[in-house]
């Protein structure tokens, strides 16, 4: 038995051993809050004010309806969605739609939702305007969203209305229940007893639903929903029947149906569900409300109570749902990331917290601690974050802030047990996010009441302490890197295609730059069922990435199509004293044409600390026939110009060119105001985004020219991901420019290159110019030469597709993957050389050469020399003028000067000296006398 089982097992022997049970246990309410507590809940009221206002707009919002309800003591009961006439116990399916019901019961039955698809063309009805009593066998009769006008429709065409009518009914039941227990006035219990029992009753007599499809549908329903997972009601009920507990009691309402009906439940989310995803959590959640409401085993004749299901939830595991014991495992160990797109791994973890933070109210055995990989989650989750505070929007997700609820609750769990110095840790974060006003603590639901500390403590931390300049999560295949400060912060998000929630995207980039996330995700569409999701937003045309042939497409949600991280400058998670770049090349088989692609992109200071980003894309298929290769970008802004190497508008033409019947995809099918043109000549392509009172935005493209490449220029969908946290509100639904680079051939030895160069208007940009050149005996190599504004400095960049790639100009030799040389007009020697992934490289008269493996090293001009960071053994030959004294080399380990040599005559070059280092340093320096 693992020591995670143990503590778990340990847990229940104190709760559930006999004469061991906690008073606690035996008394309701339990599940947020006891009696013995009530008194110190109460002052709580009376002194933090974000507490009791959810109290007061509870009581506020339940004055209406407890006006209706004292005139008509059935209106808000006639208003939940039941077979009021037919009380039919058996519904049937057809897959993700609801089709009929049928048979009898002796009481009015819940009535089933319509369908597994939420996006709807029709409104779902206030409450006010619920007809009461409502159960006519033409369907629903709902408002049209675009025509106004009410229609009879079939259940299955109104998304979640009928589940929604009822989950927004019992939550003010669930409020009435909660106010009962502090007040003590009976109008409360009296509101809101009669919507729980009459819907108690229903879906005690009635059938679970079967699916005449006979497809997975009928492994993943609820009792009340589609979806095991989406079983919100359970919520309110579990509370409703915790606080109005004694009240039954006191009335002699017999609970055996309550009680069956939780069970029912339980029983439903054990048997059914997705097993290998974030179901299980969200499942585990309702197990848990479940199992702690009810009573012990014994109590029961079928002996499922709270032991039972508790059991199921943390230890035993079915077909259908795994216990959260073993669903912890599918985290990353080391990076603590979980293998779904952000949105849903950050809300798994406020799951998990949820989860343990119930039962340890419970228990009072710290639950949380048990599982330190909480803890790492939860600090991982950083790393998804833009310099804004903002999440990447890769897959189906958006540009949101972390849950502050992860922390809230991190901190409650703190607290509790007297670990101040996580406390401190955790709460600084939390001001953070205070301070830059991404969140305001409120209580909105009962957790936030009840869990949620009354204050935090008085500390700071930062944020980027969280974040390192480079981050892999190889179970989602995303990498991040970063470079810059303030304004001048830039940071790309690489992703391919691997765990839940994943699109098909290729190889996709996110840019964030000048303040917002100027290269956007496209982000996820109406539901996951409508067609401009499935045709669009979930396709590799609504990402920045490169389309083979128009065809490149795989299957996405659960999608087995990572990249491969070859290089990447610094190591994930690390940091290093050369913060000059960052970059990361990747590697990925595009399925459906076979095809090989390779995404080499980078982030380079300038002297001006404002960064630009070089993006290589390598793309051709496996079989050497007919093929097209299309590198697509979107851009925010307004504008998109294009101008010749002379500053020169391109004349455009109105194409049909993008679309499904020239054999595409029907995602280019979405794109409008598409034209193109072809030139062969080097071009510039910019972005313009405008905002009232703010200079202009800018991202200029220098693009590398190849023969008769076609230019296209069209605009795509919004995109879903942004927010206003990563782009202006005013243009958060607005259409987005796109360009398209098309090449009719491979785009392997002749790939696309294109330098993103952000600024904005009345700044100065930091480069003045781009060229892009190859050389004739080694056609896979890429030199990149980048003019700096200052008209002194210059970088050149050269690349090949690998380790093994040689390149040679007339004055470099180069065995590897890539070098990165700054020169200056001003100095005799480069202001810093960067090799990464190399064997050996000549530069004037500088040789590199690796001991065994292929290095990464950097050399960084200082004042009285250079300073150098190596990750293998090499030797290092420098310039050496005859007479010269000889340079010095100091190694330093952990900050402190280890030792000091000299550097040894090049026998074989008299005007080189060397030094061998025979490891990897994090520093070491060089000084020439």
């Amino acid at each position: 038995m693992s020591k995670t089982k143990i503590h778990i097992y340990l847990s229940f022997a104190l709760i559930f051993g006999v004469g061991m049970l906690f008073a606690q246990q035996l008394q309701h309410p339990r599940v947020f809050v006891t009696n013995s507590e009530k008194a110190d809940f109460l002052q709580t009221l009376k002194s933090v004010s974000w507490k009791n206002d959810l109290i007061e707009k509870k009581t506020k919002n339940l004055e209406k309806y407890l006006a209706y309800c004292e005139k008509d003591p059935k209106w808000l009961v006639s208003r939940l969605q039941m077979n009021w006439k037919t009380k039919h116990n058996k519904v049937f399916l057809k897959g993700g739609d609801f089709s009929h019901s049928e048979g009898t019961a002796p009481v009015p039955t819940v009535r089933y939702s319509g369908t597994r698809d939420w996006a709807t063309d029709y409104n779902r009805p206030k409450l006010e305007d619920v007809e009461p009593y409502f159960d006519d066998p033409r369907g629903l009769f709902l408002e049209h969203k675009k025509t106004g006008k009410k229609e009879w429709i079939h259940p299955s065409e109104a998304g979640f209305a009928v589940e929604k009518i009822n989950e927004q009914i019992m939550s003010l039941a669930a409020d009435a229940a909660l106010l009962y227990w502090l007040t003590n006035d009976k109008k409360y219990a009296e509101f809101a007893a009669p919507v729980f029992l009459t819907y108690i009753d229903g879906m005690h007599y009635r059938d679970a639903p079967i699916d005449l499809n006979k497809s997975n549908q009928q492994f993943i329903s609820g009792l009340a929903t589609f979806e095991v997972i989406h079983e919100g009601i359970v919520v309110s009920l579990v509370t409703v029947y915790d606080f109005l507990y004694n009240y039954f009691q006191s009335e002699k309402v017999d609970l055996s149906h309550s009680a069956a009906v939780f069970q029912k439940w339980g029983d439903q989310i054990i048997k059914y569900g997705i097993p290998d995803n974030n179901w299980n959590l969200f499942q585990a959640r309702f197990l848990t409300y479940i199992a702690l409401v009810l009573e012990p085993n014994a109590a029961y004749k079928n002996g499922k109570g709270r032991e039972y299901y508790l059991d199921y939830t943390f230890n035993i595991s079915t077909d259908r749902q795994i216990a959260v014991s073993e669903s912890l495992n599918v985290y990353d160990q080391e990076t603590g990331i979980w293998p779904e797109s952000p949105n849903y791994s950050v809300h798994v973890i406020t799951t998990l917290l949820k989860i343990f933070t119930l039962l340890d109210h419970n228990t009072n055995a710290n639950e949380i601690a048990k599982y330190p990989i909480l803890e790492k989650a939860v600090l991982a989750s950083f790393q998804y974050l833009f310099p804004s505070g903002y999440m990447v929007g890769f897959g189906d997700g958006g540009h949101k802030i972390l849950p502050p609820e992860n922390f809230e609750l991190l901190i409650s769990n703190y607290r509790k047990y007297e670990q101040k110095d996580k406390e401190a840790l955790i709460s600084g974060f939390l001001s953070e996010f205070i301070s830059n006003n991404l969140y305001k603590r409120q209580a909105k639901d009962l957790f936030n009441l009840f869990f949620y500390v009354d204050d935090i403590v008085d500390s700071k931390a930062n944020l980027k302490a969280l974040t390192t300049p480079t981050f892999y999560a190889p179970n989602v295949s995303m990498f991040n890197q970063r470079l810059g400060v303030g304004d001048d912060a830039v940071m790309l998000s690489t992703v391919a295609s691997f765990g839940n929630h994943a699109h098909a995207n290729g190889i996709s980039l996110e840019l964030f730059a000048n303040n917002y996330v100027l290269a956007p995700d496209s982000g996820k569409g109406p539901s996951y069922w409508h067609p401009t999701f499935r045709n669009y937003y979930a396709r590799m045309p609504a990402h920045n990435t490169v389309i083979v042939d128009g065809k490149s497409n795989y299957n996405n949600m659960r999608t087995y199509h990572p990249f491969k991280l070859n290089y990447c400058f610094p190591a994930s998670a690390q940091t290093t004293s050369f913060n000059e770049l960052t970059f990361s090349q990747v590697s990925f088989l595009e399925p459906e044409t076979v095809s090989n692609q390779q995404r080499f992109s980078a982030i380079i200071n300038t002297p001006t600390k404002k960064p630009y980003v070089i993006d290589v894309f390598r793309s051709k298929k496996q079989k050497e026939d007919k093929q097209k290769h299309e590198y697509i970008y979107r851009n925010l802004g307004q504008e998109l110009a294009f101008f010749d190497e002379n500053s020169k508008p391109l004349k455009f033409e109105k194409t049909e060119d993008l679309s499904s019947k020239n054999g595409q995809l029907k995602a280019y099918d979405f794109f409008s105001s598409k034209q193109k043109t072809t030139t062969s000549n080097p071009v510039n392509a910019l972005f313009t985004l405008n905002e009232i009172g703010k200079p202009s935005n800018l991202m200029k493209l220098w693009i590398k020219p190849n023969e008769n490449q076609t230019i296209y220029k069209f605009k795509s969908p919004n995109s879903n991901a942004l927010s206003e946290g990563t782009a202006p509100k005013a243009i958060l639904k607005d259409s987005l420019h796109t360009l398209i680079l098309k090449r009719e051939e491979a785009a392997w030895n002749n790939p696309f290159a294109v330098v993103f160069n952000p600024y904005n208007q009345g700044e100065e940009n930091p480069i003045n110019n781009v060229k892009f050149s190859t050389l004739q005996d080694y056609p896979s190599t890429q030199i990149i030469d980048v003019s700096l504004n200052d008209n002194v400095n210059e970088d050149r960049i050269v690349l090949n597709e690998s380790a093994t790639g040689i390149a040679k100009t007339k004055n470099l030799y180069q065995k590897g993957l890539l070098s990165v040389i700054r020169t200056s007009k001003n100095k005799e020697a480069f202001d810093f050389m960067f090799l990464s992934a190399v064997s050996r490289v000549d530069y004037n008269n500088w040789t590199i050469i690796a001991s065994t493996e292929p290095l990464t090293l950097s050399v960084k001009k200082t004042e009285t020399g250079f300073v150098l960071e190596n990750d293998k053994p090499f030797t290092i030959n420098l310039p050496y003028k005859t007479g010269n004294k000889r340079a010095e080399l100091t190694v330093f380990e952990n900050g402190k000067a280890m030792f000091s040599r000299t550097a040894v005559l090049n026998r074989n070059n008299p005007s080189q000296q060397y030094f061998k280092l025979e490891k990897s340093y994090k520093k070491a320096t060089i000084t020439l006398n």
